[in-house]
């Protein structure tokens, strides 16, 4: 599992909370902080855990955050997480199942405030998510945080291309375009929006029509051509 830090302090015990106990031994959950200046890796280096690995990305940004952390990890199956989210009970285990017969799964889940009060109670309906390679190039429906995928798909997205707007966006439209995708219509996952987010990923967009159009044929440019 990988997951990718900045400042997360207020949030991310509740995180890990809710991903541990569903871990088994031989699991892993791989933490890239990009600079933090508050207390998140004093408190991550508290668990002590040895599932738990820990690694700087000094200040390079959120998709080489990531990058970083995905190129570190090592099982087959790979988990996306967010620093200040929080994990149902049964996620590991439903989604692992779905990928028994898909190299890329995403579940629903709600959007909700910091104190966890709902804003959307399904971001599948509030986007209208659904698969296909066209659709999810125009308007994605894939959030990191809902997302899970074999390590075939992750080699064939690596390394990530410049200038691609978002990481899960470009995971998904990887496995749309040479893999297997599976929506579960199950909400999964509380994923908080405040102020102190580093994506805007699960909200309105914040970007005119005309970067939209730049960023869609940059993604295809980079899906199709050589």
């Amino acid at each position: 599992m990988c997951m990718g830090i900045k400042n997360g302090g207020r949030f991310i015990r509740e995180q890990i909370h809710s991903i541990l106990p569903q871990f088994g031994a031989d699991d892993e959950l791989v933490v890239s902080d990009d600079g933090s200046s508050d207390d998140t890796w004093r408190l991550i280096e508290s668990y002590r855990d040895p599932r738990i690995r820990l690694m700087h990305n000094p200040g390079r940004g959120l998709i080489s955050n990531f990058e970083n952390c995905l190129k570190a990890s090592r099982g087959d199956l790979i988990f996306l997480a967010d620093q200040d989210d929080v994990w149902y009970a049964e996620k590991l285990q439903v989604m692992t199942e779905a990928l028994r017969s898909c190299d890329l799964a995403v579940c629903d889940c709600r959007v909700v405030d910091k104190d966890l009060n709902p804003i959307y109670g399904s971001f599948f309906k509030f986007n209208r998510s659904r698969p296909g390679l066209l659709k999810n190039l125009i308007k994605s429906s894939f959030m990191g945080c809902c997302m899970a995928f074999h390590r075939r798909v992750l080699e064939k997205a690596l390394p990530f291309p410049d200038k691609i707007p978002v990481h899960d966006q470009w995971i998904g439209l990887i496995a749309e375009r040479y893999f297997s995708v599976k929506f579960i219509p199950k909400i999964m996952v509380d994923h908080r929006r405040h102020h102190e987010n580093h994506s805007s990923t699960g909200g309105p967009s914040i970007h005119s029509i005309e970067k939209k159009l730049q960023t869609r044929f940059h993604l295809a440019k980079k899906l199709f051509l050589p």
